[in-house]
């Protein structure tokens, strides 16, 4: 690289500075993680489990994992556990399925002083809940994350994972050194996160959680975590992450190249969040600045990654002419020096996961700084997605039974969709409370007590 530069220095000037300004901010970033301490176990706890902590479970689509995903709350001992889930809906009913809805739902007929929502494939430590309970002894605290770690489908990891791995690490880092700078986080990540249920059962955020439009007129479904973390801020609640083996829970990704779809749908819901929080609410400003200062830099980041292809092609193009003439040396050289220079960069920048995790070394060339692929790829992907779908729905043997979408669609604004009166039509939502009310069961609703643990399991089926 310096035998390069002894042509024209000035040219490397951009390049450097802002590999410098990127991996001083890391660093910066990997200092603060190092520092941060999780906050200990109380001697004399505010909060049990098994008295004031409910654990909601939105799901659609549970896989095999959810067993083990159960059991591991069981261990917990939370004092119930709310299943909302749906019975399997053929055609276009089943894209209706709103997990905004279901979560609102459970918020209503909850009891206990915590609400613990939770992933159906996030597998947790015999010490999760406690150690969650403990941030919750400062009455300021509103909402607290967990740290993730994840969990292989197979026998081994493919390489769709490992990226997922990598992406998590980064994550890791990230949060906890936010959270140690200045007390924030971009997002108390959905997978697991405990809430105070007074905060959610507020009329007020029930209804805009349930009718959060972008750009005043495409009703939102995902991004449900993004909104809480957005609302906690916004109404002066502090936020905690515990960020150690004690709650470091396990889950699942997508094993083959449809998590390049949940990477397109994470961005797209960070994207709109960031740029809620940074240009139209703008509390993150005063009560988190490093905060907004990393969602300013996500917003760069697709910027300052093109300029290092961007650099090397000019100067490949420059190499082509004599050096007598003002080019540069030979392609080669350039290009070579820059792979050697990313996978150097890439291999530090993933020391942590490597350090426990050395043999996904091989994969280091793949990631990018968020530890994802071509971000192409997943909308190439979903392209193919999509085209598959509409094969499937022009399959006559598909269509044997027919909906009409505006009879049961859960986007209607009224009447109000967080309503739980059993007397009115069912149309407002397809969803089902799913804690017992003392009212006559409906022929969906199901509910079991496990005796052995103190824990009433429920859960809702909606027709």
């Amino acid at each position: 690289m310096l035998y390069l530069t002894s042509d024209d220095f000035p040219i490397f000037v951009p390049f450097g500075v802002i590999g410098f300004y990127r991996y001083l901010w890391y660093l910066i970033r990997l200092a603060a993680a190092t520092t941060y301490r999780p906050i200990p176990l109380p001697e004399n706890p505010t909060y049990i489990a098994s008295e004031d902590v409910t654990i909601i479970v939105p799901t659609i689509d549970a896989g095999e994992e959810f067993k083990e995903a159960a059991n591991s709350w069981l261990v917990g001992k939370p004092k119930e556990i709310l299943i909302i889930t749906e019975e399997k809906m053929l055609g276009p009913l089943q894209d209706l399925a709103n997990q905004r809805l279901q979560m609102s739902h459970g918020i209503k007929n909850t009891t206990t002083d915590i609400i613990v929502f939770a992933d159906d494939d996030a597998i947790w430590p015999p010490t999760m809940l406690p150690y969650v309970l403990a941030c919750f002894e400062d009455q300021k605290v509103g909402g607290v994350g967990t740290s993730q770690r994840v969990q292989s489908v197979g026998s081994r990891m493919t390489v769709w994972e490992v990226l997922a791995a990598f992406r998590l690490t980064i994550r890791n880092i990230e949060i906890a050194s936010s959270t140690h700078i200045d007390g924030g986080l971009p997002c108390l990540s959905g997978r697991t996160a405990a809430y105070r249920t007074v905060i959610l059962k507020d009329p007020d955020f029930l209804h805009g959680f349930t009718h959060d439009y972008w750009l005043g007129k495409y009703q939102l479904n995902s991004g449900d975590d993004k909104f809480l973390t957005r609302w906690m801020v916004s109404h002066g609640w502090n936020t905690y992450v515990q960020c150690c083996k004690e709650v470091e829970l396990l889950s699942t990704m997508k094993p083959n190249w449809r998590f390049l779809k949940q990477v397109l749908r994470w961005t797209r819901n960070t994207w709109r969040s960031d740029l809620r929080s940074l240009f139209m609410e703008r509390h993150i400003w005063t009560s988190h600045p490093y905060v907004a200062y990393t969602m300013v830099d996500k917003l760069f980041n697709p910027l300052t990654l093109l300029v290092g292809p961007c650099l090397v092609s000019y100067l490949m193009y420059k190499s082509t002419i004599p050096v007598d003439q003002g080019g540069y040396h030979l392609p080669w050289n350039i290009l070579l020096s820059y792979f050697v220079w990313l996978s150097a960069t890439r291999t530090l920048k993933l020391m942590p996961h490597l350090w426990h995790q050395p043999e996904h070394i091989i994969y280091t060339g793949w990631g990018t700084r968020a530890g994802i692929g071509d971000a192409s790829a997943a909308t190439a992907a979903l392209a193919a997605q999509d085209k598959m779908q509409d094969e499937k729905n022009n399959n006559p043997y598909q269509q044997q039974r027919s909906y009409s979408v505006n009879e049961a669609s859960p986007f209607a604004d009224e009447p109000s969709p967080y309503r739980d009166d059993p007397n009115t039509p069912s149309s407002a939502t397809p969803i089902f409370s799913t804690r017992h009310t003392g009212r006559k069961a409906s022929v969906g609703h199901r509910r079991r007590a496990v005796e052995d643990d103190g824990v009433e399991l429920q859960v809702g089926f909606a027709r």
